[in-house]
Formats: structure tokens, C-alpha cells, sequence
């Protein structure tokens, strides 16, 4: 299966994003980069070096529905028909039902002021920009396998950066399409999201991360083909690498937590002390991440009343381990 690595600048931090071209019957695009003209010049360009047009392509598969994965999907779709395959739990977030990634009630339970929670919508109202509602969506599931004249990929569900993230396994070889769910030189963030099973409810985003990340590790990767940066061609020593990370940054979240207790926000302001705008949108979602899956082992606890306040647990500061 030849698979082409095509590289697309976007206008966010993170700085381009590779996407995939599998070269094979039907001629299949993974992700797309965000709707602006230098990411589509770029790839047009990309793929007349190849001896393709967009119209060429008859699939297009998303990994998850961030705006520099999805953008150009609906640009694309209309140019050349092709379907658009997204994981289930993120079907709303790239159809006409689109929403914004700020949820208004996540973010007052976590004690977000209301002038900032408006600058943090009107920011992410301007990023909502950089992708178009896609009409003809197809919803995948875990272990969907989508098939090609030589061999197939099959959809890993790995949730964590969102709800709906996958990679694509390639079995034969063990090489894998990673989205955001690995990188190479950063953590993906644990973006804060509704559970897509209750939306009353958030996601547990840290604690599914960890569960995912074991389960790429059971199926043995040889090399892992990420959107941000290099390949990860040891995954074994990745694995460790990113697991100590989880529990240096835990450990120093509960350690955050006064006797009284402290909101999400409170954590994100002593975590992440000078950003603003949408990176503070981002070290609220780190924060919470670290402080529900700390409540999840025990290590905290949370009381809700219309604010989720974290409070420590007898004797847990000092005698953290896991």
C-alpha cells in the first residue's frame, strides 16, 4: 500500500499538519487540513506532484473533527463527490448540526469568569471559520475497516485529544495513522468535551487517553505516522516517555489543590499562569483532564453544586504514587 505523507501549512500554534494519501483504488485522502487558500494551494500542488487532481479522490476519512483535520472536507467533497467518513461520536461536530468546540455549561461548572468564557467563544466562533459543514457524512465505528484493492486500513478507536479520535491500522505491516492521538515531540491536549454517551455529563478525556494509548501499545505499531511533526518509530519507549508526563503533571496538579478546594479554573491560572484567549481555553481542558482523572483514582474529590470545587483527600499529598 503506498501511502504519501503531504504536509499543509495552518494558521493555528501547532503549525502544519500531515495528512495521508493512500495511493490505492479508491483513492483515499486521511484528514485534510483547515479551509483556507494557502492549505489548498498547498495541497493541489501536492497532488499534481503525484499526477492527481482533487477531483480524483473518492474518500475522504477523518480522524477526528478538529478544523486543521476537517477543514477542507466539505471543499473537497463538493470538487470531486467524494465520501466523507467520520468516527460516530463526532458525526454532529462536521455535519449541518455543527457546534462549537466552547460548551458553555463545561465551562461555568468549571468556574470560568463569564467575561472570559465570551472572549473564549467569540475566539473559538472565529476558528469555527476554518471548516465548512459537510452534507454527505458517513459515521464509522471502532474496528471499521475500510478497504482498498491491495489491503485495507481499520479504524482504532483511541479517545482521549476528543472523543471521537482513531488511527488507521494498516495490519499487514503494523504501520499506523496516528491523527493526534500520538505525537512525535508534544502531548496532545485533552480538549474538554460533553460525554458523547451523556451530554450532561464531560468526558473523562485524560483517563480514556491512558486507555488508549494501551491499546496501541497491545497491537505492536512498527511505525507510527503522526499529523504534527516526525514519525514515531519506537512506540514502546514513546509509551513510557508519555505515561511519566501524565504522572509528573498529575502529581503537580493534586498538589495544587488547597484544604479548601479550587475549580477548574482556579488549577488552570496556577498550572498555565500566562495565557489567554484560546490557549486558556486549553489549560482549562488540560486542568480539569488531570483533577477528574485524580478524583477517578482516588487521589481527590469533587462536590458539585453548579461549580465543580476539587478538594484533597486525607493524607493524598504527600503519599501520592500509582
Amino acid at each position: 500500500m503506498r501511502i504519501e505523507k503531504l504536509i499543509i501549512p495552518t494558521p493555528f500554534p501547532v503549525g502544519p499538519i500531515n495528512i495521508y494519501l493512500i495511493l490505492e483504488d479508491p483513492l483515499t485522502l486521511v484528514d485534510t487540513g483547515p479551509k483556507t487558500e494557502e492549505a489548498l494551494s498547498a495541497l493541489r500542488l501536492q497532488l499534481r506532484d503525484l499526477g492527481i487532481i482533487a477531483s480524483d479522490l473518492k474518500r475522504i476519512i477523518l480522524t477526528h473533527t478538529h478544523e486543521d483535520h476537517c477543514g477542507l472536507a466539505g471543499t473537497l467533497q463538493r470538487e470531486s463527490g467524494a465520501r466523507v467518513y467520520v468516527h460516530e461520536w463526532e458525526y454532529r461536530n462536521i455535519s449541518m448540526h455543527r457546534e462549537t468546540r466552547v460548551n458553555r455549561d463545561l465551562m461555568v461548572r468549571a468556574g470560568v469568569p463569564p467575561e472570559q468564557l465570551e472572549e473564549m467563544a467569540g475566539r473559538y466562533e472565529l476558528i469555527h471559520r476554518f471548516a465548512d459543514a459537510v452534507e454527505d457524512v458517513e459515521a464509522y465505528r471502532d474496528e471499521a475497516e475500510f478497504v482498498f484493492e491491495s489491503g485495507a486500513l481499520r479504524a482504532v478507536h483511541t479517545p482521549g485529544h476528543t472523543p471521537g479520535s482513531c488511527c488507521l491500522l494498516r495490519e499487514s505491516n503494523r504501520l499506523m495513522l496516528t491523527g493526534d492521538t500520538i505525537l512525535k515531540s508534544i502531548t496532545p491536549n485533552p480538549i474538554l468535551n460533553p460525554d458523547p454517551l451523556d451530554p450532561r455529563r464531560r468526558f473523562p478525556s485524560l483517563g480514556e487517553y491512558l486507555v488508549s494509548l494501551a491499546r496501541i501499545r497491545d497491537l505492536h505499531p512498527t511505525i507510527l505516522k503522526t499529523a504534527h511533526g516526525n514519525d514515531v518509530t519506537d512506540y514502546e519507549e514513546h509509551f513510557h516517555r508519555l505515561v511519566k508526563h501524565i504522572d509528573d503533571r498529575l502529581t503537580r496538579v493534586i498538589r495544587m489543590v488547597p484544604p479548601e478546594g479550587a475549580t477548574g479554573w482556579e488549577i488552570s491560572m496556577q498550572l498555565f499562569p500566562n495565557v489567554r484567549s484560546i490557549n486558556r481555553f486549553l489549560a482549562v481542558s488540560e486542568s480539569i483532564a488531570n483533577l477528574d482523572l485524580a478524583v477517578a483514582e482516588g487521589k481527590l474529590y469533587l462536590e458539585s453544586n453548579g461549580r465543580d470545587v476539587y478538594r484533597p483527600r486525607h493524607g493524598v499529598l504527600h503519599s501520592f504514587s500509582r
